[in-house]
């Protein structure tokens, strides 16, 4: 039994994500959880709320509320969301927390004693409008690389390129819209990266099988320019994690946090402590401290695009700085942006459907099946609503719903809601047999490479495999000539229903569920040997003929939610 340890990029506070954050990470890696815990491996699945920075203030300040009251009220938005969704998170944290606070600011001291943070004297943008200084994400402006009118002081949403404020091209503050702004001189901490570029490099080097995506955007960072950039780690604000070395006060620091991108990261390790903290767990260091037994664990990370540089760089130049046994990640899974409807999802603009909102028009497997087999894995991808339901009625509806009806209504009407008895299989059920060995060992190996739409489409010739055995099987027609030989058939297409069941359950758990209760099924173990697996629904054994899984969406539904969200989210 392999151990596996997978995180989730954590989701920003500020209100509730679309789908296209949501296919960029969390779903992803609820499908590699559900699968390996599947296989019986023991799965660590963590996950939290990013709390601190620009995004959490400006929002709480929208909503008129004080910001540690909207955190704690968001954080319970999007993790009843993220149920809704059947996301399998073992615990999903805050990066708020005091076991982070207390890790993130242990990190600091040690890096600091190793050298490897020093004190910058620099000028920084300051709004006379706001009477403040102002964090790289309260300033907007045009990026000087792309064009992108709406690049933040830190980074470019649309290249992904690190920028600082006054790279920006007409900067305004996000606050007041003001563009007054000059630039003050005030003191801040750095991360020595310059220090761990060769270091990183070689790390990078040593991690096999990193997707192109990944791989080419961490080095790009290294080399680009003047290569890698020490990068500030505090901010001038009120909200997020005092600096502090250690447990001791750091002299000329008071008043400032750390920046929310060193101290996110770390939130994946005190989610862990959370984790234990809350009774759900125990011993959360055997997971990560290769001292204490996390040398046998995989770890995972899945995230969208731009978040690989702080994942490929700054964090890990925050573990290997450190010189402490933590566990690095083994294995990042990046994906490209999923697209709205011509245009680009945009939490900020309140641009495409949203989680919450999605949850409210169809159940989450509906959702699950059509992000995840149109994963944005190799490039950008887009949500249509033309496709979105052609896709869910031809393989939810047509393929899987269909199957399962029709043999289970079919062996009632003429043998009761039990598994037939008598009859042998044939040549063509030892040829269906070859043909699904075969392709649920392509599935797992898709599986076990996080391809997932490969994985998708090789879960969905499953389906298929049933069906055309059916409709050349025809009991329907057998059974007037050859009763025995249609319970053979009717068995066999009884116990696939239990085999699509276990399969799918890491994309649809819902109607796995379903699928399995219908059939009377306990066990949801997953197949060794498909011949033997599919004789273990033994004759005699009752089931019931379950609701419609899958109900066609129509035209009019579709035209109804196409306007519906062509404009902004309020």
């Amino acid at each position: 039994m392999t151990r596996h340890l997978i995180t989730s990029a954590i989701p920003y506070i500020n209100g509730i994500k679309h789908l296209g954050n949501l296919v960029g990470s969390q779903l992803p890696a609820d499908l590699y959880a559900r699968y390996q815990r599947g296989r019986g491996n023991e799965v660590l699945f963590l996950c939290a709320t990013d709390e601190h920075g620009t995004p959490a203030e400006l929002a709480a300040a929208k909503a008129g509320k004080p910001v540690a009251e909207y955190c704690a009220e968001m954080h319970e938005v999007q993790a009843r969301i993220a149920d809704g969704f059947r996301l399998s998170f073992d615990h999903f944290g805050r990066s708020s927390s005091t076991q982070n606070h207390r890790l993130t600011q242990h990190f600091a001291g040690v890096l600091a004693d190793r050298g490897l943070i020093r004190e910058v004297t620099e000028t920084q943008v300051y709004s006379k409008a706001d009477g403040r200084f102002l964090p790289d994400r309260y300033i907007e402006g045009t990026c000087p690389n792309c064009g992108y009118d709406s690049a933040r002081g830190d980074q470019c949403d649309n290249c992904t390129k690190q920028l600082d404020p006054t790279d920006l091209i007409e900067p305004y503050s996000t606050i007041s819209g003001s563009k007054d702004l000059e630039e003050r001189e005030t003191k801040h901490l750095y991360l020595c990266q310059s220090q761990m570029k060769d270091e990183l490099e070689r790390w990078i080097d040593t991690r096999e099988g990193w997707p192109i995506l990944t791989t080419s955007i961490a080095k790009k960072w290294l080399t680009d320019g003047d290569g890698l950039q020490d990068r500030g780690i505090t901010r001038d604000l009120d909200w997020g994690i005092p600096v502090r070395r250690g447990d001791a006060d750091w002299p000329g620091m008071e008043g400032k946090v750390f920046y929310v991108w060193f101290d996110a990261p770390i939130e994946y390790i005190a989610s862990a402590q959370e984790w234990v903290d809350a009774g759900k767990g125990t011993d959360w260091e055997r997971w990560w401290r290769t001292d204490k037994g996390a040398d046998d664990v995989r770890y995972t990370q899945f995230m969208g695009k731009d978040n690989v540089p702080f994942h490929t760089l700054s964090f890990p130049a925050t573990i290997l700085g450190s010189k402490e046994p933590w566990k690095l990640v083994d294995y990042i899974k990046s994906f490209n942006y999923l697209n709205y409807d011509g245009g680009q999802f945009s939490t900020s603009r309140g641009r495409g459907v949203f989680m919450d909102q999605a949850l409210e028009i169809l159940p989450a497997d509906y959702w699950r099946w059509w992000l995840l087999s149109h994963a944005p894995e190799s490039s950008d991808s887009e949500f249509t609503w033309e496709n979105f339901q052609q896709s869910v009625n031809k393989d939810l509806a047509d393929v899987l719903g269909n199957f399962v009806s029709r043999i289970t209504k079919f062996c009632r009407s003429k043998f009761g809601e039990a598994v037939p008895e008598g009859g042998e299989w044939g040549d063509r059920e030892a040829a269906l047999l070859a043909d699904l060995e075969r392709q649920v060992r392509a599935y797992e190996a898709h599986m076990e490479a996080m391809e997932v739409r490969k994985s998708a489409a090789a879960l969905r010739a499953i389906w298929v495999a049933g069906n055309e055995y059916l409709q050349s099987a025809a009991p329907w027609s057998t059974f007037k000539q050859d009763p025995e030989t249609a319970a053979a058939q009717v068995r066999m297409g009884l116990n696939l229903i239990r085999l699509y069941a276990v399969l799918s359950a890491p994309f649809i758990p819902d109607a796995s569920a379903t699928m399995l209760r219908a059939m009377g099924c306990e066990d949801a173990a997953w197949p060794g040997d498909v011949s033997t697996y599919l004789t273990e629904l033994p004759a005699a054994h009752v089931f019931t003929v379950p609701e419609v899984l899958f109900a066609k969406i129509t035209d009019d539904q579709r035209e109804d939610w196409q306007e519906r969200f062509a404009g902004t989210r309020d």
